[in-house]
């Protein structure tokens, strides 16, 4: 299957997090630990043309499809040949889409003919394609469902753990790492559907020795808090000896993983999301992304990682194309919104970057982390404003939303295993009622929407398209206003709650203010020094001319800039910010 080709001029890429299970799933219902029956389920060919073309229009570039490998579950597809899995090892009833039961296979929920769902899957990468976006999905190297069985992979491939020496702990050829005289034990505080009863033929699993859990648990009864549904995967790396690394030859794990990602890379995917890739060797990252490069050059590798002192490694010799900024900007932004941190430390946090920026994938929701518009980050839906706007123009990097994260969605309902904790629950069958209304009986037309989702939408969509056809954002340099103004005491200029930079290249300069104040307008003079024009090449300029591009409702011209550098409370370039205000100023 062909990849699709963008044109030659690099641009912004916009990724969208699109849980398959949850996203075009229309069942209203929400029973706590229900069935597939009960609460329903999105299907691959539910995400239509139609979809794919108002994700486009919104400013999306790039979908990333979560959830798609076929995962440990508890819904029965025994008569497909797929056998069942005991529910001490799954969480929820749809099961996490982390714990990977067949790396060659997709989730058989996703389906509408089971026996076809993989040429389903395919028809969705030539759909997402056809509109002219390009398809991710996940890679999940260090751990796989404690009842993983490929029965689709390949002939002369063998499976995980089918030719283990189970009598080591460690071999360098093992797939697994083994606790020797163990026989697993499910967590002892696990209740499984928290009460539901379960037929006893479910409970089959029999894991002798033990193998070590996928969060590196060397114990046969992990915790409730441990990953106890996965298993670790050996990399070559044996934690007890003084000398771990076993690399040389490159180990069995290795070269499975591989033709994995080279067996997806033939069906059309364009990228992998990489999760816990820093929980693997970073040399088998150096080993596998070149090997797949050399055959597919355009795909792409992001990985998930919060350990800030490998990002040079995994960027460099890992090869990686982008990292997620979470540990950094993303923390920095909800402390802001939380009201627990200053707007001045993003100059900080933005700083430790500054070499990498732009491979740098930023974000303000995913499945791991809570909804914004859940109970506990933002009141309303301005207030997300600037938070987003910073996050999606203050690098050339890609910027990520989840899907429901544009109208608005809150995860206020306990389904299950998650429980309420203000995150889509990504354990339990489910709907996303604030989704649901943009869906609106499968139209993909918003025509439920409240007027305020309308506009928040729209907020999103004005933004995102501005940033995908924006050189400066797309290819422009970063420069930060907060110290000259801060320094200079700039009148009405409070650092704590405003945020002003720019970003410019040769063909276009921009301004970017942000209010993160919910309930503060502000009169403020913003300096721009002469370096700073010096750098945009337009020091010599008399006149300049101030126009908001996302708005379009302020024009300002100011006949000497030079005011700006004078250390007063007056000069500068008058603004009025509203509460919440996210504003992108073109200079010319």
């Amino acid at each position: 299957m062909p990849h699709s080709v963008f044109t030659s001029v690099k641009h912004k890429l916009v990724i969208y997090e699109l849980f398959v299970r949850l996203f075009s799933n229309c069942k209203t219902s929400n029973i706590k630990f229900g069935t597939l029956k009960e609460n329903g389920v999105g299907k691959f060919d539910d995400i239509t043309i139609t979809a794919l073309e108002e994700l486009k229009k919104l400013g999306i570039t790039h979908c990333w499809y979560m959830g798609v490998l076929e995962h440990a579950c508890l819904t029965d597809y025994s008569k497909f040949g797929i056998l069942s899995d005991d529910p001490r090892v799954v969480k929820g009833r749809a099961g996490s889409p982390y714990a990977i039961k067949d790396y060659y296979d997709v989730s058989t929920d996703l389906a509408y003919d089971v026996e076809n769902r993989i040429a389903e899957f395919e028809n969705l990468i030539s759909r997402t394609h056809e509109v002219g976006l390009k398809a991710i999905i996940d890679f999940v190297p260090n751990h796989v469902a404690r009842t993983y069985r490929s029965d689709k992979r390949p002939d002369g491939i063998s499976d995980f753990g089918q030719d283990d020496k189970v009598d080591e702990f460690f071999h360098p050829e093992n797939n697994y790492l083994y606790i020797l005289n163990s026989t697993f034990d499910a967590p002892s505080d696990y209740s499984p559907l928290e009460g539901v009863k379960v037929p006893k033929k479910y409970l089959k699993l029999n894991e002798s020795p033990a193998k070590v859990t996928g969060n590196d648990i060397y114990e046969a009864q992990p915790s409730m808090n441990d990953w106890f549904e996965t298993v670790k995967l050996n990399f070559g790396v044996d934690p007890h000896s003084p000398h771990p690394c076993l690399f040389d030859p490159i180990p069995d794990t290795w070269k499975k993983l591989l033709d994995i990602i080279l067996y997806w890379c033939n069906k059309g995917v364009d990228g992998f999301r990489c999760d816990m890739a820093e929980m693997v060797p970073a040399e088998f990252w150096e080993w596998l992304i070149p090997c797949v490069k050399k055959m597919y050059p355009e795909i792409i590798f992001i990985a998930e990682i919060y350990k800030t002192e490998l990002y040079k490694r995994y960027l460099d010799k890992g090869c990686f194309d982008y990292l997620y900024d979470k540990v950094r900007l993303y923390d920095v932004l909800i402390g802001i919104l939380k009201g627990n941190k200053n707007a001045d430390e993003l100059s900080v946090t933005i700083r430790a970057n500054e070499n990498f920026s732009e491979r740098m994938l930023s974000f303000l929701e995913n499945h791991d982390e809570e909804r914004l518009m859940g109970n506990g980050i933002c009141a309303s839906y301005n207030a997300v404003k600037p938070a987003m706007l910073v996050t999606a123009a203050v690098s050339c990097g890609p910027v990520m939303l989840y899907n429901g994260q544009e109208v608005g969605e809150r995860a206020i309902e306990n389904v299950g295993f998650a429980g309420n904790r203000n995150r889509t629950s990504i354990f339990d069958y489910a709907s996303m009622p604030e989704h649901l209304k943009w869906i609106n009986k499968k139209k993909f037309d918003g025509g439920k929407l409240t007027e305020q989702q309308k506009a928040y939408r729209e907020f999103y969509s004005t933004l995102l398209n501005f940033c995908i056809n924006s050189d400066a954002i797309a290819n422009g340099k970063f420069y930060d206003l907060q110290y000259i103004n801060r320094f200079n005491q700039s009148e009405g200029f409070d650092e704590r709650h405003v945020y002003a930079f720019l970003r410019h290249t040769e063909n276009e300069r921009l301004l970017i203010i942000g209010n993160f104040s919910v309930d503060t307008n502000f009169d403020i003079y913003v300096k721009i020094p002469v370096e700073a024009l010096k750098l945009m090449a337009i020091e010599n300029k008399k006149e300049f001319f101030f126009e908001e591009m996302l708005e379009n409702e302020i024009k300002i011209t100011v006949n000497n800039l030079f005011l700006s550098n004078v250390k007063s409370k007056t000069g500068g370039v008058a603004f009025k910010l509203k509460p919440s205000a996210a504003y992108i100023f073109q200079i010319l």
